[in-house]
């Protein structure tokens, strides 16, 4: 079989009876080509299928066209839905994005740094669990890093994150205002612990402090985040007869996971027992009932991202502080109350 041949910059000039020149400014965006000069370029691209070739054009700049996304988990879809609002931001600007798991580890952490050092990735997003501000500090890399995480990592690094603990402390002022006195928290460690189930918990500590309710230990269940934990969560409660009349969990999948547990139980969601979750996932609207969650700024994260990794791209420093914290809101469907 003949191999189909490549069709080139030229063949559209000759096709368009234009310069090569003229071709390559409309490809490229530049404004001093005449409108029907353009849509002649135009017509002849559309009929010949010529592709621009990305990589030649970013090799040309000494780059890969790849920005590199590293995340402890692949199987989060908190991390799916965040890789897929980058992808299309980057796309716009002829970016790809790859993902890698780090695995919540130093190491993994380390490595993705190390690839991006091999100039692998025109830069990195690195979601950071393990590194502490001092290795940060020595990290030798010369590719743009922007980091995003759950603490504050003082360091030479951009960093965007969520506020954890604002909203942690909404979603459970929110159930305390509704007349719940005994709010579960799935998933949660000790407050003050520096991760994101130690900051959820000191929010949900501090809706209780500010509604002069007492903290009971017995109705924090520390886990993991799968759907199974949320629903073994709720098992053990219920099989200890430790008595609760809301849930806090700190992802909304492990929240799916309690919704499941408490239909087990022939409990009604929200007459009996009310939930809510944190992230606000796309499946969350689409539950029964639908999931109540805190939306930590999924958007504006997004946008905040992409905003500084395309200025070190592009040179320039980002404007606004080198740590920036969305803030959180909440969205409240259908298994919780309205505040009485």
């Amino acid at each position: 079989m003949k191999k189909a041949s490549v069709v080139t910059m030229a063949d559209v000039a000759r096709s368009a009876g234009v310069s090569t020149m003229t071709v390559s400014n409309v490809v490229n965006g530049r404004p001093r080509v005449g409108a029907a000069t353009r849509e002649r370029v135009l017509a002849a691209i559309a009929e010949l299928g010529y592709q621009v070739n990305l990589a030649a054009r970013h090799l040309r700049a000494g780059r890969t066209g790849v920005i590199g996304l590293a995340v402890p988990e692949l199987e989060r879809p908190y991390f799916a839905q965040l890789a897929a609002r980058l992808a299309d931001r980057f796309e716009a600007h002829g970016l790809r994005i790859v993902m890698e798991r780090t695995g919540a580890s130093r190491e993994g952490e380390l490595d993705a740094v190390a690839f991006s050092r091999l100039r692998m990735y025109d830069g990195l997003i690195l979601s950071v669990v393990d590194l502490d501000p001092g290795e940060l500090s020595r990290l030798n890399t010369d590719a743009p890093v922007v980091m995003i995480g759950e603490r504050a990592l003082p360091s030479r690094f951009d960093h965007v994150m969520m506020d954890n603990v604002e909203g942690a402390r909404l979603a459970t002022a929110h159930l305390l205002s509704t007349g719940a006195t005994r709010v579960a928290m799935i998933g949660g460690e000790p407050s003050g612990t520096p991760n994101m189930p130690g900051l959820r918990a000191t929010g949900y500590a501090l809706a209780h402090e500010e509604a002069g309710v007492p903290v009971d230990p017995s109705l924090n269940v520390r886990c993991s985040f799968r759907l199974q934990d949320g629903y073994d969560a709720i098992r053990s409660l219920l099989d200890g007869g430790i008595s609760f009349d809301a849930v806090f969990a700190l992802t909304d999948v492990v929240a799916m996971g309690a919704l499941r547990a408490l239909a087990d139980a022939d409990l009604r969601v929200p007459a009996d027992v009310q939930v809510i979750g944190f992230d606000d996932l796309d499946e969350a609207a689409y539950l029964v009932p639908s999931l109540s969650s805190v939306n930590p700024g999924h958007e504006e994260m997004a946008d905040e991202i992409i905003s500084r990794m395309l200025a070190h791209l592009g040179g320039a420093e980002p404007t606004g502080p080198k740590e920036l914290i969305v803030p959180a809101h909440l969205v409240l469907r259908g298994t919780t109350r309205s505040s009485e």
